[in-house]
């Protein structure tokens, strides 16, 4: 006859109050409000509970009681391991985590694949409010945050009236940055630029694409070339500008490759991003040009990679942005203003841009 077997339930609140012989709200104050009980009562209700087997209040019945979760939600239209491959996201994320730290808060990561719609996931999130990090204009999934009736900040793009966002100025950043080389004496350049839309785009992006883009810090980012070229009175039309929709350096690469097959007599790469210049840079290495000699290269963030190869580029206080809109989320102010936070950006000269090679130099391309 098979033994029978005895699982000793857990124990509950109530019954656990009722072994102690307090109420159940002095058991719901050890764990919740500790200042509410002598030490010496609240040591003894924690020890009662672990030699009875009870696990603490049900997260769940205390946010459905309090409406608050503790947490706030980072909306991240990448899959879930690019918030911790990509350097500039690692950046920002760690800012926003150090902003919930000092806040008390925790950190819910709703990340969204970008080729799948799947806003069930924002609306299951069981969080005090959002941050948006760099989504195009037309995501769905920020549609369904602006739907839920809680605080949310933009970081980056895109711009929502009536939102709070926190940002930098793309447009100027890139205009002086690309400005150099036009001091330099650059007029051949070619660009690389991150996804300009949800859909897919490897290659060749035109000026009625990049007008229209969805993620307008890449547009304004490309703006900023084309007012730099234009002051140098390079025709805009005539910049071949390829996209690439997987943030990479391999990504940079396969550009890099298509932009100098398409015209050898480039002189300048202009990227949007320092992991796409440091593709371009093994491009490069890959075809025997020297750089800056041969072929002079720049990239946006200013990421560690990108400094250690000095690489030329502008640098953005990606933790402090992350910070910046997590205090900014948290802020307990009048929530109908809307505000926007502004960083500054600065230019580091790295040693990745030079003139331009001239015709009597000798040639080190293939």
């Amino acid at each position: 006859m098979a033994r029978s077997m005895h699982v000793r339930r857990p124990a509950t609140l109530a019954s656990l109050a009722a072994e102690l012989g307090v109420s159940r709200t002095t058991v719901s104050n050890a764990y919740n409000r500790p200042d509410q009980l002598s030490p010496e009562l609240r040591r003894r209700v924690l020890e009662t509970a672990r030699r009875l087997g009870y696990p603490g209040p049900d997260p769940v019945a205390r946010s459905l009681r309090t409406r608050k979760a503790g947490a706030v939600g980072l909306l991240l239209t990448e899959n879930l391991s690019y918030a911790f491959r990509d350097p500039a996201a690692l950046g920002f994320l760690e800012g926003l985590a150090l902003a919930c730290e000092g806040a008390g808060q925790g950190l819910h990561l709703v990340p969204i694949n970008p080729e799948r719609e799947d806003v069930a996931a924002v609306h299951r999130a069981g969080v005090d409010g959002f941050v948006v990090y760099s989504v195009p204009d037309d995501d769905p999934h920020l549609a369904a945050v602006l739907s839920r009736p809680v605080p949310t900040v933009v970081a980056d793009q895109p711009i929502v009236e009536g939102v709070d966002r926190v940002g930098i100025d793309d447009r100027a950043a890139i205009t002086a940055l690309t400005q150099r080389l036009t001091t330099l004496g650059h007029r051949r350049v070619g660009v690389i630029c991150m996804r300009l839309a949800r859909d897919r785009n490897d290659g060749f992006a035109s000026v009625e694409r990049q007008q229209a883009a969805h993620f307008h810090v890449q547009r304004a980012r490309l703006a900023g070339v084309a007012d730099a070229l234009g002051g140098a009175g390079v025709d805009w039309a005539r910049v071949p500008v390829v996209e690439r929709f997987d943030h990479s350096t391999a990504s940079g690469e396969s550009a890099a490759a298509q932009l100098l097959d398409s015209d050898p007599q480039l002189t300048a790469l202009v990227c949007t991003s320092d992991i796409l210049a440091l593709g371009a840079m093994n491009e490069a290495r890959r075809r025997g040009l020297r750089v800056p000699q041969d072929l002079s290269i720049t990239g946006f963030d200013g990421i560690p990679d990108a400094e250690r190869l000095g690489l030329t580029t502008v640098r953005q206080p990606v933790l402090e942005k992350g910070r910046a809109a997590g205090k900014l989320l948290l802020a307990s102010v009048d929530p109908t203003r809307p505000r926007e936070v502004t960083l500054d950006t600065e230019i580091l000269s790295g040693a990745t841009a030079a003139p331009p090679r001239t015709a009597d130099e000798r040639w080190f391309g293939p």
